[in-house]
This record gives structure tokens, sequence and C-alpha cells, in this order.
């Protein structure tokens, strides 16, 4: 069942950023950007197991900014990809500042989700910097090397997508890991927890690859 329902989720997440680019162009990735990072800030709290693998509920949505800033630095330019990634970092920031403040304000005696709210957004501080540091750092580089990439071999998107996101999406895991869990874990865990999310990045990143391509096609056909 959840091996469907990921497939469902994939579909949906990247088929909507092709969707939103081929309606809303440039201003509407840059929505989505936003709305995804929050979405998956709350869905990253979920473990669920796919395929023998256990995941978090946030990684889908994740993956689309990869895709996002790809269709973005191949349609609009790397400085217009950078630009949304800063919004990405900004709407992260402004979610955990609003959330963990709302957990300061001290309930009605009427309320009945302070509990159910505290759970969910009771966050550890190290882990949450660790995420949005690596969240900026990742994404840029798979900028850098999206951009380095096409000015040496431009005819090959394909090639550009997938390095770029691999080579970025597995050095944050491993940067992450280790940032958020030293201490708590030890190493061969770590190396296993990183590893084990690596390989489902690199699923992730050549799923989104059909993807590209069909965004790219249909920009040819706008009028």
């Amino acid at each position: 069942m959840n091996i469907v329902l990921g497939m469902v989720c994939l579909i949906l997440a990247f088929g909507t950023v092709v969707l939103v680019d081929r309606f809303f162009q440039k201003e509407g990735l840059f929505v989505w950007v936003a709305l995804s990072t929050v979405t998956a800030n709350i869905l990253v709290c979920k473990s669920v197991d796919i395929a023998g693998v256990t995941t978090n509920l946030g990684n889908v949505l994740f993956a689309s900014n990869f895709l996002i800033t790809d269709i973005i630095s191949e349609k609009y330019g790397s400085k217009e990809s950078r630009k949304a990634v800063v919004l990405g970092v900004c709407a992260q920031v402004m979610f955990l500042t609003a959330t963990q403040l709302a957990l300061l304000f001290v309930p009605s005696g009427v309320d009945v989700v302070q509990d159910s709210m505290r759970s969910l957004f009771s966050l550890n501080l190290r882990v949450s910097a660790a995420s949005i540091t690596l969240y900026f750092a990742s994404n840029m580089l798979d900028i850098y090397l999206f951009d380095k990439i096409k000015q040496k071999i431009p005819g090959k998107l394909w090639l550009r997508n997938n390095a770029a996101t691999m080579v970025s999406n597995c050095l944050e895991n491993y940067v992450f890991t280790f940032l958020a869990f030293t201490g708590i874990f030890d190493v061969k865990t770590m190396l296993s927890i990183a590893t084990m999310a690596s390989l489902l990045e690199i699923v992730l990143a050549v799923c989104d690859t059909p993807f590209i391509y069909i965004s790219k096609k249909l920009s040819a056909k706008s009028p």
C-alpha cells in the first residue's frame, strides 16, 4: 500500500511542478517552493516503511524543490534559481518561528489541540538549524553544478539534471546526519541512515528526469 501511495505522491508533486510552470511560469514556481517547504516540514514528522526502507513523508516534496531549481535554471537562469532557494529558506524560518511562538501561548481552558501541537511542532534546535542550513547549501550546490555542466555539455539535460541533484542530495544527507545526530547515534548508525536516505534521493532524482523534459516541451508549445 505504501509503495502505491508513494508513487501517487511522487507523480502528484512532480506533475504539479510541471503544471505550475506551464500556467504560472517562474512566479508560480516561487510560490510552490514556499508551499512545499512548509508542508514538507510538517510531513517530515511522520516515518513510514516503503519497500523495506524507513523514510519520512517530506522527502518527495523536498525533492520537488530540486526539480524546481533545475527547471528555473534551465529556463530563467541560475540567478532566479538562487532567489527561489532563499525564498524556501525564508518560508522555513517563518514556519518554525510561528509554530514555536504558538506553543508559548497559554491555551484557553476550552482548547483541545495544545498537546497535539506540542507533539508535532516541538523541535530539536540543532536538528532544525542543520536542516535549514543544509537545505540552503545543497540547493545552491545543485544550481552551481547544473550551471557548470550545462556550460561544459549543453546538449545533455538529463545529465546535468541527474548529476547535480544526486551529488548535492547525497552530500546533504551525509553532512546533515552527522551535524544533527553526532552524540545521539554511533557512526555506523549515522552512516546507515545517510546511505539509505541517499539511495532514496537517487531514485527520486531519476524519477524527476521525465518531468523536466515535459516541462521543457510544454514551454516550447507556449504561445
